[in-house]
């Protein structure tokens, strides 16, 4: 009698200790769900956005661009900061930043390191 109410008492906790990882487990689903949903909500954002600024884009560079992001891993295009590309991390030799200093604003420039578009800013240092 008395084991079998010890295992009585036993299944009880048991069955409260399922119960709260139950919930544990639904709560976690619900947080994952929300997050997903923000995320397609974000992606469709970016979808949307991405075409406005694609439709304004010259078909050759924007088809270059998607080969390169296909190519390297995601990232068509670097930005150019301080003399150096951020897509590969690696600094232009004098004979690159002289040749991004000639090149006319509208140019399209390579990294000659990882064969990404340059993008040139205000702090790329040339």
């Amino acid at each position: 009698m008395e084991r079998r109410e010890a295992a009585q008492e036993r299944v009880g906790e048991l069955t409260e200790r399922a119960a709260s990882v139950q919930t544990r487990i639904d709560e976690a689903t619900a947080r994952r769900d929300a997050a997903a949903a923000e995320l397609e909500a974000e992606v469709a954002t970016a979808t949307k956005e991405r075409a406005v600024v694609a439709g304004s884009v010259p078909a050759d560079l924007l088809a270059l661009y998607d080969k390169l992001r296909a190519q390297q891993g995601g990232v068509g295009a670097a930005r150019l900061y301080q003399r150096r590309c951020e897509g590969c991390r690696l600094e232009l030799n004098i004979t690159e930043v002289n040749e991004v200093k000639a090149a006319a604003p509208d140019t399209v420039l390579r990294c000659e390191n990882c064969r990404r578009i340059l993008v040139r800013t205000a702090d790329s240092g040339v």
